[in-house]
């Protein structure tokens, strides 16, 4: 290998470009076999990229420069080498030395824009089409980026430059060469597509913080093109027609997207952002017609639509189909738009061509549905349904059924409100009809079925009933959205309970689900219940149909009759369900919600009478001795049937009857424990109640609510159910897809215009840390900023003058010369320890400044990313030569006897006109471990059914102190902060969350619960316990200053509890930002043994103080008291078998609890009352 790299090198010296180009291809296949070519690629750089050379070798050079890495002193000579070919004659050189620009470090970028002005410039005018080819594309990839962004918003001058080349970019749309054209439709379609989505910033690692003047600087760029290209729209249609039609895909793009931010007003909003439009400059300059814009919109699809039929290249149909789509969305747009874009995308489907996409091709679909006129989306929908089905990602699919779902919906409520306003009856858009397909079907009627669609197709179709039984989101702006809430506005009529129309036919469509046979998940029937319990109750089934005499409607007539009948046939299908779980939770929905007075009494002993039924299979639950109904927590399915028994026997006189006969055979049975009998001796006493007293029964005790009180939810972590994990699974991804769809999060624009300045998409800078002594001839600080994406720490060295900080990329220099003298050369050297490693690969930076005159600031930056779950910290070391260039060696003789290794070879290896480095190293600026955290949404039922089972503890105990005293101090108050949790209020800035929707709190202590997750996946819950501690003089009420917090923390993973407790008061500091002190379980347990012998002392003080014994009494007196006593005992002793009342209670006055079990007991306790409290003064503001 060195002989192939010493020939490699030997070619590369010589001056035949032949031997050359051969050895930087062989150097490229080294690198592409992923071998170490960094010799190669010096070699490179100083024979070739320095010297002269040809286009060919130096394009192959600049490759190799890409695929290797370089130190910054051939950094340096590579920017030498571009500045010397920007004057080369051969525009071949030249466009080859600006293709490397996008490569370029970013701290190189800035100064090199900056001198090279001129010469950049130059190559718009150039004759050379591939000069003019190498400029527009490279430029387009820089200039779109975050990193210049935030470059132009502190540099005016460079802000001016680079406006100005959009400009010249746009005008290269126009361009004479083909290659030219494509590539500046390419960059202007990049520009638009990073205001939108920033994809091309986030797939290069950017992850800048967005402030308003970068904002203003995008809007600003964006808005420009969008004018420049609305009006030459017909030069640059015509121009794009005679491209090769293989390049015609790169211009479709740029001219929709601007053609629709005019016909749409969108510009508008990006003009107020860019502060331009109100100066009423070139951005202000568009003043058109709502005619003038339909017109344009109407001459792009003109122009665009022929490619749907003639093309052969699918991705060409679906780049035209998606974009036309995106414009048939614009105010005045014809659904002709829609119909032929969806109609050639499905084509793409059937034909089996660009299958890779097939998730894109049914989202395109399904999104834009509504575009449709009624035929066709009628027309599609089942054809739709069976395409969703077959897609294999989850989110896909579940985003896909969503807006199938939310579509059904609003197709049958706009038929029907049609229907009612006079037109004519559309067959097939009702949603049994829209639903009817074999297969379909075919999957609801089977028992068993190994496919989850069944369950995601119910479960999404329920939700979306609830959707739209909420009131609908307002639509501020046209758009896509606006269409749907528009169709669903119209459908309901703004009524209250016109959604039930819809949801009637979703329960009827679903009946077959309770029949079901799913391994034990029961998320899906549980939602179809659910919504079955909300219609009876709204249309009060229990009270039987209405009459026109009571003021019903027709409709609602109808609407009775339906679901009486649904209730009949769920009654016979009682026979039929497979499960004990859904049996038990089905027979509660009937039995809750069925009239009972509407049956005849003449067929009461007939088995098909509805209530015979019910209290068959609620026997069958009962004595189910099913080896799996044990495995499956039999106890579930007892207590729902119970609690069906209690309030059906309540209300029905023959219903008490037979269930007391029930009740009473289960509770002599010995499948019954003994909760069970207790519980069924409860209940026969209410029925017995209500049968002797049927005028004064409570009517409270058997009202509807509405309410379904189960769930697929478990707290039990001793018996883990395979089937409740794929329940909690199913239930995320539809509630995530429904509330994407129909509650979507405002888009940025949105939130920057509504909340301005206060926007969370604006962040502060973050607050910056020393890391200099003050007697240092520099003056460094540094500050981070965290993504979960890349984690990229930010750093400014300031020195003690006024100086402008500058974030750029990630870690962010700021270096000032504090001496009077030009310095020729600085370098800065940032080493890391811990879980850090640089994004190049390298183990250390080293960044060489030139020419710092004095108190002026130059910039660079180094790019960090995280390994794992680990401390980190930054090393600086700022070296700077006070000698370099001038020929002489410095007469500072410093005493080396003592430095570590890595500076002795500095010095002894440091080239002579160098000089000596005059060194000085910072402080280790630590990575706080918080930051690689992410805060994790969860439940609390899953939370605490999580925490048992995580392995990794850790407990330690902190304290601060608050100020305050009395009732005022404590959690407990209501109104206004309270001091009480103090030392723990920064905990709401880090990246947790919290999990309790309230902090259990009392006058005297507190509980909070956290969760968060790892950047790699691990979880990590926080259990914080505070409990106040009260100052040593008590009387008259002195102030309670010290909380003292018992931090509980498990993990998944024990290497990160490793972390935390190996050193307990930084995590607490980065926690809680210095708020709390990190005290050892040595002072605790002091600090307790203090606190018990003070008050053994002063129970000691009490029992002195206590009145003298009095007199004996009597014999008689002791007796007649013993008497009294017994008999209080045996009226409190309610639970004591018969035959042992007269069992005398062990005498002592010891308790037999622990002092945890007590202060535990006395704590729920005072939690108890003041969430009682906390609930009245809830419902008493409600009312």
């Amino acid at each position: 290998m060195d002989i192939l790299y010493a020939q490699i090198q030997a070619d590369l010296r010589s001056n035949d470009a032949l031997r050359q180009t051969g050895a930087l291809l062989q150097a490229l296949q080294q690198s592409a076999a992923g071998r170490d070519i960094s010799i190669l690629a010096k070699s490179a750089v100083e024979e070739i990229v320095a010297s002269p050379a040809s286009a060919v070798c130096k394009k192959l050079a600049f490759d190799l420069i890409r695929s290797s890495r370089l130190t910054a002193d051939l950094w340096d000579t590579v920017l030498t080498g571009i500045r010397s070919d920007l004057h080369f004659p051969d525009p071949d050189v030249t466009a080859a030395a600006i293709s490397i620009l996008a490569a370029l470090p970013s701290y190189a970028l800035s100064k090199l824009i900056t001198d090279s002005n001129a010469e950049i410039s130059g190559c718009f005018d150039s004759h050379s089409d591939n000069l003019r080819f190498s400029i527009t594309e490279t430029l387009g990839c820089i200039l779109a980026r975050d990193d210049l962004v935030t470059l132009c918003e502190n540099n005016v001058n460079l802000l001016d430059k680079v406006s100005n080349w959009w400009v010249r970019i746009g005008g290269n749309l126009l361009d004479k060469s083909d290659a030219v054209s494509k590539v500046a439709f390419e960059s202007v379609g990049r520009l638009f597509q990073e205001f939108d989505s920033k994809r091309m910033s986030r797939l290069a690692g950017d992850k800048l913080v967005d402030s308003e003047n970068s904002l203003a600087i995008r809007s600003n760029w964006v808005s420009s093109m969008v004018d420049f290209v609305w009006k030459r729209r017909n030069a640059l249609m015509s121009r794009s027609l005679i491209l090769p039609v293989e390049t015609f895909r790169a211009t479709v793009f740029p001219l929709v997207f601007s053609v629709k931010a005019v016909a749409s007003g969108s510009v508008e909003v990006i003009r107020k952002l860019s502060k331009a439009g109100a100066g009423g400059g070139v951005n202000g300059s568009i003043v058109d017609s709502n005619a003038e814009r339909l017109v344009g919109v109407s001459d792009v699809v003109t122009h665009l639509a022929p490619f749907l039929v003639s093309s052969l290249d699918p991705a060409l149909i679906f780049e035209v189909g998606i974009n036309m789509l995106y414009l048939a969305d614009v105010p005045g747009g014809k659904p002709e738009w829609a119909s032929q874009s969806i109609i050639a995308i499905l084509t793409l489907w059937d034909r089996q061509e660009f299958s890779s996409a097939r998730e894109s091709i049914v989202r395109a679909v399904v999104t834009n549905l509504h575009l449709l006129d009624l035929h066709m989306q009628v027309s599609l929908f089942k054809r739709l349904l069976l395409m969703v089905r077959n897609l294999r990602a989850e989110s896909d699919r579940m985003h896909a059924l969503a807006c199938i779902c939310r579509t059904a919906l609003c197709v049958d409520l706009f038929a029907k409100e049609s229907v009612r306003r006079g037109q004519k009856p559309l067959a097939g858009t009702d949603i049994a009809s829209l639903f009817e397909d074999a297969r379909i079907r075919d999957d609801l009627n089977s028992v068993k079925s190994k496919s989850l669609f069944r369950e995601e197709l119910v479960a999404s179709l329920v939700e979306s009933c609830f959707q739209l039984s909420l009131p609908l989101p307002e639509q501020k702006s046209s758009g896509m959205e606006s269409r749907v809430i528009g169709a669903l506005a119209y459908g309901t009529g703004y009524g209250a309970l016109n959604w039930t129309e819809p949801a009637l036919e979703v329960v009827e469509v679903c009946r077959p689900c309770v029949k079901w046979d799913c391994d034990g998940r029961t998320y899906a029937v549980d939602c179809y219940l659910k919504l079955l319990v909300r219609l009876c109750h709204i249309y009060d089934t229990r009270g039987g149909v209405k009459t026109v005499k009571d003021g019903a409607s027709q409709d609602q007539i109808l609407n009775e009759t339906r679901l009486q009948n649904l209730q009949r046939e769920l009654v016979k299908d009682l026979r039929e369900v497979n499960t004990p779980r859904i049996c038990a939770r089905l027979i509660w929905a009937i039995a809750e919600h069925i009239n009972l007075e509407g049956l005849d009494p003449l067929l009461a002993d007939d088995p098909e009478d509805p209530l015979n039924i019910i209290i068959s299979n609620i026997h069958k639950v009962l004595f189910n001795v099913d080896s799996s109904a044990n495995t499956s927590n039999r106890l579930e399915d007892v207590q729902a049937v119970l609690l069906s028994v209690q309030r059906l026997g309540s209300r029905n006189p023959r219903g008490s009857q037979l269930l007391s006969k029930e009740l009473e055979e289960f509770r002599n049975n010995g499948l019954a424990d003994s909760v069970n009998k207790h519980q069924c001796r409860l209940i026969l006493q209410r029925i017995k109640y209500v049968q002797n007293h049927p005028d004064n029964r409570w009517a409270g005790v058997s009202e509807a609510r509405g309410d379904y009180p189960f769930s697929h939810h478990k707290l039990t972590v001793q018996f883990y159910e395979a089937a409740a994990a794929q329940d909690r699974k199913l239930e995320g991804l539809v509630h995530r897809a429904i509330l994407e769809l129909w509650r979507p999060d405002p888009s940025e624009l949105t939130i920057l215009l509504t909340k301005g300045i206060d926007s969370p998409l604006l962040k502060l800078q973050p607050t910056a840390n020393t890391l200099t002594g003050s007697s240092d001839p520099c003056y460094v600080e540094a500050y981070h900023l965290a993504d979960s994406g890349a984690f990229r720490p930010s750093m400014s060295v300031l020195g003690f003058v006024k100086g402008v900080k500058v974030m750029f990329r990630s870690l962010v220099l700021i270096v000032l010369n504090l001496t009077e003298l030009e310095l020729n050369r600085v370098d800065i050297r940032v080493g890391l320890s811990g879980g850090l490693y640089f994004m190049d690969g390298s183990t250390q930076a080293v960044r060489q400044l030139r020419n710092l005159v004095s108190q002026d600031p130059v910039l660079c930056s180094v790019t960090l990313g995280v390994s794992h779950f680990e401390r980190c910290a930054l090393w600086v070391q700022v070296l700077y030569y006070p000698f370099y260039g001038s020929g002489a060696v410095g007469d500072y003789d410093g005493d080396y006897a003592e430095e570590d290794q890595q500076i002795m070879k500095l010095k002894r290896s440091s080239r002579p006109e160098l000089g000596e480095p005059v060194i000085l190293r910072c402080q280790p600026y630590k990575i706080p471990l918080t930051e690689l955290l992410l805060p994790h949404k969860i439940s609390p039922v899953e939370f605490f059914r999580l925490w048992p089972s995580l392995p990794a503890i850790v407990e330690y105990t902190g304290t601060y102190i608050y100020e305050g005293s009395g009732f005022k101090a404590t959690a407990a108050q209501q109104y206004g902060s309270s001091p009480f949790l103090s030392g723990l209020k920064s905990l709401s800035s880090k990246p947790f969350h919290r999990v309790c929707s309230h902090i259990i709190r009392t006058v005297a202590g507190f509980q909070i619960c956290y969760a968060a997750k790892t950047w790699y996946g691990g979880f990590l819950g926080m259990m914080i316990f505070g409990a106040s501690e009260v100052s040593r003089n008590v009387d008259l009420g002195d102030e309670t200053t010290t909380m003292i917090c018992k931090f509980v923390v498990r993990a998944s993973d024990a290497s990160i509890t490793k972390e935390i407790e190996a050193d307990l008061q930084g995590w607490l500091d980065d926690l809680t930002d210095g708020g709390v002190e990190y005290m050892p379980e040595d002072e605790v347990k002091e600090a307790a043994a203090e606190r018990l012998r003070i008050s053994m002392e002063r129970i000691a003080l009490f029992k002195a103080a206590q009145p003298p014994p009095k007199t004996p009494k009597s014999d008689d007196e002791e007796e007649i008291e013993e008497d009294d006593e017994k008999n209080k005992e045996n009226e409190s002793d309610g639970d004591k078998k018969e035959g042992k009342e007269n069992g005398k209670k062990p005498k002592g006055t010891l308790s037999k609890l622990t002092a945890e079990e007590v202060e535990h007991m006395a704590l729920q306790t005072a939690v108890l009352q003041e969430w009682h409290v906390l609930c009245k003064e809830r419902s008493t503001t409600v009312n």
